[in-house]
């Protein structure tokens, strides 16, 4: 059957339609693909990465987030190098703009003679008028300088308490610099004492609430001594300071090197403190001490720049004579010698001679017995040692006697003075000696006795001291060594241990009750030198160990904090896996790996890691 020749016609007509729709679509896949990589390849080479593209037909679309506008218009510009504007589909989004940063609140306050200075930023909300109020209250009447600046931003989170507890140690403290930021403060000032130090860093972290990180520097000056004093004996009993005061640290060392040449053994130190004759007073100090041992015993005094050497009775003249001038010549211009040889000591003792005895026993009480010269010195006498000691407590029953030796009221006084420094003991005055003896609680004792008596006295010949330290009687005695303190830690670790959340540097509810217990022990050691260091075992990357094992060391120290204990001598520190102490090739090793220590830092060697160590276990597989 022949086909009509229209029917034919439509055919060719089909089939050359059908061609060339195949023919479109097999090129616009071709454009597709060629466009897609090319603006792949452009954008590639800009090093933008976090754009996407995608054609379809002959469009190109453009996709992704933007970090910036700008980022934007870059990617569509190098776009627009392969393919047309018109084919080119804008569909990225652009992120949105970081918040701008709160601003950083913070506030100086700097406190001297002059007035107060306030300096730092704070929220513009805060009541300016009564911040003044506050200040000028704190001051005390000084000038106070406001030097703030403000932001109109809410106050963060532990802005006031801070800045209430920052005015309450200011009222406390003369002269300091506090640094306020939001939850913490951090205090230095100066103390006229060591112990007024020690009793303002407990008054101020007392009153400072849980909530403040509370960091303090409080410095004491060395202490003033006058007259400087030294007193070396040796004899019989062996070689021992009374009193021993050093200017410098090296002056110190050449002193006690001096002394143990001399004989002296065992634990002896001297006092350092401000007031030396002169920046000789060590060499000097030396020079007669080597003077006393080539005597081969004697008392020596040095009161400033005087010298008094008393040799032992029954020295050789000639030995004598030939120490002394050897002394002389050795000692800087400024000082003088006062050199004795006693006469040899008479077969019987005057029964007559005068002497005053006074006695402090161990419940307080103080009797007075003895010649004085009249009733204004019987008088005087009794009213010094009722001041001393508190008028309860003293019974005074002295006779009244002619023709006493000069300067016996002075010696009998003196020697009153002497006996109150002790918390038990007796004094007896004799014409030619003054004998102290007793116990007491104070390790500076003997050096105050000392110099108390060279001062009223013009010197301390004739002068006995036999006082003995008992801790029981020390009030800081009961305060425990840095060492005692590690080792009470180490006690409450031996059966419980710090433990953390797994993988993590949040303390678990156990840990906490247990840091509860630490706290209170070193709150007891005041401001110690203590490293808290971090370690972890070896699963995982060392960087994460290396900062798991810092937050966790991080962790336990604002713990400390925040249980008011004094941690400005404190740090911590994260150490990662570097320090296995155990095989981490088995679960137990790894356990004892993950561990918190303590440790003091002493100054010779700040990485010292002697001290507790302690476990910190958990389930995580990283540290």
């Amino acid at each position: 059957m022949r086909l009509s020749p229209s029917v034919a016609t439509i055919a060719i007509f089909a089939v050359a339609l059908v061609l060339s729709a195949a023919t479109a679509a097999v090129a616009v896949r071709v454009v597709e693909r060629e466009s897609e990589a090319g603006v792949r390849a452009v954008l590639d080479r800009a090093g933008i990465d976090w754009a996407e593209v995608d054609a379809y037909g002959l469009q190109v679309f453009l996709l992704g987030t933007a970090p910036s506008e700008a980022a934007r218009f870059r990617a569509l510009s190098a776009a627009g190098e392969v393919v047309d504007a018109a084919r080119l589909i804008d569909d990225v989004n652009v992120a949105e703009a970081d918040r701008p940063a709160p601003p950083r609140f913070s506030v100086e306050i700097l406190r001297r003679d002059g007035g107060l200075t306030l300096i730092g930023l704070v929220p513009a909300a805060t009541d300016r008028a009564a911040l003044r109020a506050r200040a000028e209250r704190a001051a005390g009447g000084a000038p106070v300088s406001d030097l703030l600046e403000t932001a109109d931003h809410p106050a963060p989170e532990g802005w006031r308490p801070a800045l209430e507890a920052a005015f309450d140690a200011l009222e406390r403290l003369p002269r300091a610099k506090i640094s306020i930021e939001a939850g913490r403060v951090t205090v230095k000032g100066a103390a006229e004492s060591d112990a007024e130090r020690r009793r303002l860093e407990a008054a101020i972290a007392r009153d400072t609430p849980e909530a403040v990180r509370l960091a303090l520097r409080i410095s004491a000056p060395r202490p003033v001594i006058a007259p400087f004093t030294l007193r070396f004996v040796k004899d019989a009993a062996g070689a021992r300071f009374d009193a021993c005061a050093a200017a410098t640290e090296a002056g110190r060392a050449r002193i006690l090197e001096a002394a143990a040449a001399a004989g002296l053994t065992g634990k002896a130190d001297c006092r350092l403190g401000l007031g030396a004759p002169g920046p000789d007073w060590a060499e000097a100090a030396s020079a007669a001490l080597g003077a006393l041992d080539r005597m081969g015993g004697g008392t020596l005094t040095m009161t400033d720049t005087e010298v008094a050497l008393v040799a032992p009775r029954g020295t050789d003249a000639g030995r004598y004579e030939g120490v002394v001038q050897e002394l002389g010549d050795a000692l800087p211009d400024r000082y003088r010698l006062d050199a004795t040889l006693p006469a040899p000591r008479e077969a019987e003792t005057d029964a007559t001679a005068p002497e005053f005895i006074a006695t402090l026993s161990p419940e307080g009480a103080v009797q007075l017995r003895g010649p004085l010269a009249s009733e204004t010195a019987r008088v005087v006498a009794d009213s010094l040692a009722r001041a001393r000691f508190g008028s309860e407590v003293v019974h005074t029953a002295a006779e009244l006697r002619e023709g006493l030796p000069e300067g016996w009221q002075t010696r009998v006084l003196a020697g009153i003075e002497g006996l109150a420094e002790l918390a038990r003991g007796a004094l007896v005055v004799t014409p030619d000696a003054i004998e102290l003896r007793g116990e007491t609680g104070d390790t500076e004792a003997t050096a105050e006795i000392t110099a108390l008596m060279a001062e009223k006295l013009g010197g301390t010949d004739g002068l006995t001291l036999e006082v003995t330290y008992r801790e029981a009687l020390d009030p800081e005695a009961s305060k425990p060594t840095p060492e005692e303190c590690i080792a009470s830690i180490r006690g409450l670790l031996e059966e419980r241990k710090i433990t953390f959340e797994p993988g993590s540097a949040t303390l678990d509810g156990e840990a906490r009750r247990l840091m509860d217990d630490i706290a209170e022990v070193l709150r007891d050691c005041g401001s110690i030198p203590l490293e808290i260091a971090g370690h972890t075992d070896s699963q995982g990357r060392e960087s994460m160990n290396l900062e798991l094992s810092e937050a966790r060391a991080q962790a336990v120290l604002d713990e400390l904090r925040n249980r008011r204990v004094l941690t400005a001598d404190f740090r911590a520190r994260g150490y990662g896996e570097s320090r296995p102490i155990a095989d981490n090739g088995t679960e137990a090793g790894r356990e004892a790996n993950r561990r918190i220590e303590f440790s003091l830092i002493r100054p010779e060697d700040a990485e010292d890691t002697e001290g507790t160590e302690e476990t910190a276990d958990d389930d995580g597989d990283a540290g």
